[in-house]
């Protein structure tokens, strides 16, 4: 206080540059467009802890989070991402704690056994028969196990919380689900998006700040960091402990801008970040299809592959020669029953799989397969090295129009956006209620 009143007496601005503000609508606490600051502290660049209502969130804790986001990261984070990093994780930390702290307020404390029972789901999904991997694998990129464990805490906390002060207060009538219905059914045709959302609140206030973090997580996930993870340790909406995963949604069930951002997308794209009521969303889209029409992608086809080997030593002139033979081939073929003459005739592998469904097969190759007829193949594909092959389709199986979401599905999807908006005003009541030091 003495050396900020000491700086301010060296050089004083003008009383006159002061000028008191009036609160209006953008300027609600009357702030004067000129201020002077007293002291050379930034707010913004305090040291990475804090004490949370007497629970301490220590730099190991925010170094082994920040861990679990960049781990996925395909390029080097710089020292200044990392350090954006650890200013958010520090943010999520608090807001984790005061999740935790408030369950055991009111007596509905995390058991350890369920927070086990979800760590070792999670490491029989990523390492299958061998879930003790996950641990070594966490100490590897300088996390833990604990840090996952705090997380997973914090998810089952929320969500008990949520159930006992939120959920039961949400109402959704007959009406209103019987006129959703009724409106999609009326869009039958139209296109729905599976999405992936990332979403930070933004105040008046911190806005600029926001926008900032949302724009370096961008970065991120387009130098190829998971989705998931930033999701599951960012994003405040209630999704993030699914990733992000908002399901099938319709445009008009989203807001404007993240419709028209979606409309202009393709599968695999991320956009973003996207201003929105309340604060800023990056959006993936997973996946889209018709609304109430059969997904092509569900469709199951029988095929045939059939495929020639190179010698290792061949030379360029021989392999084009070698499947310029084998292309003329094929043409040659009257159907899947001809088929099999190629291990004969030029001594080519054929292999039958008539249970494959159009969506697990690659995106390029699914929209060629997709516009054939039986009987018909695929370009030749493939390399000297690993072989050169094509799909013949042999029969297709497509899938019946989609009925649409049940009575009950849309009363949940209704019940889940409200949850959703009621838990981002409860959690902002639990910060301005909670004492938090920063060292």
């Amino acid at each position: 206080m003495a050396a900020g009143l000491a700086a301010a007496a060296v050089s004083p601005a003008p009383l006159s540059a002061q000028t008191a503000g009036t609160p209006s609508i953008d300027n609600p606490l009357g702030i004067p467009e000129n201020i002077t600051i007293y002291g050379a502290e930034n707010p913004n660049q305090r040291s990475a802890t804090a004490v949370v209502n007497g629970y301490v969130i220590t730099g190991t804790d925010i170094e082994q989070r920040v861990a679990l986001v960049t781990s996925a990261a395909q390029n080097e984070v710089s020292e200044q991402e990392l350090q954006r990093l650890r200013f958010q994780v520090l943010r999520n930390l608090i807001d984790e704690t005061l999740k935790i702290q408030a369950a055991e307020a009111l007596e509905m404390k995390v058991e350890r056994s369920e927070i086990d029972q979800t760590y070792n789901q999670l490491a029989a999904q990523n390492f299958g028969s061998e879930p003790e991997k996950m641990g070594e694998y966490l100490e590897s990129i300088g996390s833990s196990s604990n840090a996952l464990k705090r997380q997973i805490e914090g998810e089952i906390a929320w969500e008990n919380l949520l159930r006992r002060n939120v959920t039961p207060f949400i109402n959704v009538s007959q009406e209103e689900v019987e006129e959703y219905l009724a409106r999609l059914e009326e869009s039958r045709g139209t296109d729905e998006y599976h999405l992936g959302e990332i979403y930070m609140n933004a105040t008046r206030e911190n806005r600029e700040a926001v926008l900032q973090n949302m724009t370096r997580i961008m970065e991120q996930l387009q130098a190829g960091g998971s989705f998931v993870a930033y999701a599951r340790q960012f994003s405040e909406a209630s999704t993030a402990a699914v990733g992000g995963d908002l399901g099938w949604v319709r445009l008009g069930l989203l807001p404007a801008a993240l419709s028209n951002a979606a409309q202009r997308m393709q599968p695999g794209q991320l956009n973003g970040p996207i201003e929105i009521p309340g604060g800023y969303s990056i959006i993936y889209l997973r996946n889209k299809r018709q609304v109430l029409m059969a997904n092509p992608d569900d469709a199951v086809l029988s095929l045939k592959q059939i495929s020639i080997g190179f010698e290792p030593n061949i030379t360029q002139e021989q392999a084009e020669a070698k499947i310029n033979q084998f292309g003329a081939f094929v043409q040659g073929l009257r159907g899947c029953a001809d088929a099999d003459t190629a291990r004969n005739e030029i001594g080519a592998t054929v292999v039958t799989n008539d249970q494959i469904r159009a969506g697990n097969l690659p995106e390029q190759l699914r929209a060629i397969i997709l516009g054939l007829q039986v009987g018909q193949t695929t370009p030749a594909f493939g390399s000297p090295q690993e072989g050169v092959r094509v799909l013949m389709l042999c029969g297709r199986d497509d899938p019946q129009n989609d009925s649409g979401p049940t009575f009950q599905t849309v009363m949940n999807q209704i019940e889940e956006e409200r949850i959703n908006k009621r838990a981002q005003r409860y959690l902002r009541d639990l910060r301005n209620d909670a004492y938090i030091e920063y060292n």
